[in-house]
C-alpha cells in the first residue's frame, strides 16, 4: 500500500528491522482504532515487532499463535502467524515474511478478530 497525501509517514527498516505493512484494508482501520486509543502501546508494540517479530522475552504479550492460526500461506508462501497483545483487549496478528524481511499484519484492533480475516484482496490462500 502507497501512502497517499495526508497519511503518517513510517521510517524505513534499517539494520537487521523488520518493515511492517498492513495487509489489508481492516489492518488498516484497526490500527488507526489503537492509535487513537493506545498511542503508547502501539509504538512500543510497532517498536518491538520490527527489531524482533519472534522476541519470546514476554510470552504473555508476543508470542505464536497456536494450531490451525500457527500459520497461513500468503502471497503463495507459508508464514508463521504471531499476536502482539498491545492492550488487554488490543491485538496485532501479524505474519512474518523472513525472505522480504516484512511483517505483514493481518488484524489490528481493540478487540480479538472475528474469524476468517477479511481479504477481499484474496491474498490469502488458506489458514494452518
Amino acid at each position: 500500500m502507497s501512502p497517499k497525501r495526508g497519511d503518517r509517514a513510517a521510517p524505513p527498516a534499517i539494520g537487521d528491522e523488520f518493515e511492517i505493512r498492513l495487509a489489508t484494508t481492516d489492518s488498516c482501520a484497526g490500527w488507526e482504532h489503537l492509535a487513537k486509543q493506545a498511542p503508547g502501546n502501539l509504538h512500543r508494540a510497532y517498536d518491538a515487532i520490527r527489531a524482533s517479530p519472534r522476541a519470546t522475552t514476554n510470552p504473555d504479550r508476543q508470542h505464536r499463535l497456536k494450531g490451525q492460526l500457527a500459520s497461513m500461506i500468503w502471497k503463495g508462501n507459508t508464514l508463521e502467524q504471531w499476536q502482539y497483545e498491545v492492550t488487554g483487549g488490543g491485538r496485532i496478528w501479524y505474519l512474518i515474511d523472513d525472505v522480504q524481511r516484512t511483517v505483514w499484519i493481518v488484524h489490528a484492533g481493540t478487540g480479538h478478530p472475528k474469524l476468517p480475516i477479511s481479504d477481499p484482496g484474496g491474498e490469502f490462500e488458506k489458514w494452518g
